[in-house]
């Protein structure tokens, strides 16, 4: 008898690693779905995608790089039909929080014929110590387009322990989870909650979208990763996130993590102890 597994998509991700490792401290049978996987999967090659399916019965979909750009339907579709196809039981999907072309890939898993949980969130607290802002912090100077934007920063340890909660446990089928921190934070504010954690001033101004566009481009980030930030900073980043959700407590019965606690674990985790900065800590 075949051993069924947990195809975790984006599973070197954010989020993807974190459920990888949950699931294996359950000794759950997993996936790793990425380009360098044992079975590789890669967004860019549909024609292979069966062969990281087989012996699976259960996926999470983290979409690479955002279910907002341009083509993610069309994959996103593609592999709804394959699963259903292949006997797939379960389908979690990471989504986007005031993305409209995410919320039409959401339709798409929704309508695939699957059993499916949705998890729609919108800024990680992770984005500051695991994404394109881990620079800046450590070099002591952060400068954004937001302006006085807050946002319900979500931790994606709770998203991972919802996505964990949706694979293997009953009770989440044909739910949506709307997965949100415990309080508005805007940007300057939580720049400022970093600096005391981590110990050293870390100073924020706020720039153009020109100006930061520029200067995306000075530090030679890819290009389709400005689009990306190009799109997200534009559009999504205009308040319609400023909102609280009870997502978390939904699914698992407890309140989320704060910020402030996130700022402190990861503090304590030296990720934003450099040798420019230890000496201030």
């Amino acid at each position: 008898m075949k051993t069924s597994h947990t195809l975790v998509i984006g599973g070197n991700g954010k989020t993807g690693r974190r459920i990888v490792n949950q699931l294996k401290a359950l000794d759950h049978p997993v996936r790793i779905g990425s380009r360098s996987g044992e079975i590789p999967f890669d967004w860019n090659a549909p024609e292979e995608w069966d062969k990281a399916l087989s012996d699976c019965d259960r996926i999470y979909i983290a979409f690479s790089p955002d279910l907002a750009v341009p083509g993610a339907t069309d994959s996103i579709r593609y592999l709804s039909q394959l699963a259903k196809r292949m006997g797939i039981q379960k389908l979690v999907l990471l989504s986007g929080r005031g993305e409209p072309e995410a919320q039409a890939c959401e339709q798409i898993v929704k309508d695939s014929g699957v059993a499916w949980t949705i998890l729609r969130c919108s800024w990680f607290n992770q984005n500051f110590s695991e994404s394109f802002l881990l620079g800046p912090i450590l070099a002591g100077q952060v400068a954004l387009p937001v302006g006085k934007v807050a946002e319900p920063f979500v931790d994606a340890d709770d998203i991972a322990d919802v996505a964990v909660a949706a694979l293997t446990q009953d009770g989440h089928d044909g739910k949506l989870y709307e997965l949100t921190g415990p309080e508005l934070i805007t940007f300057p504010e939580a720049i400022s909650i970093i600096s005391e954690a981590a110990g050293y001033e870390i100073t924020y101004h706020d720039i153009s979208h020109e100006d930061f566009m520029i200067g995306l481009e000075a530090e030679k980030v890819p290009a389709d990763y400005i689009k990306l930030l190009d799109y997200l900073f534009s559009n999504v980043l205009d308040g319609r996130n400023a909102y609280l959700t009870d997502g978390v407590k939904e699914a698992l019965g407890r309140e989320p993590r704060s910020f402030r606690d996130y700022a402190f674990r990861t503090a304590r985790a030296g990720v934003w102890q450099s040798a420019g900065t230890a000496a201030t800590v």
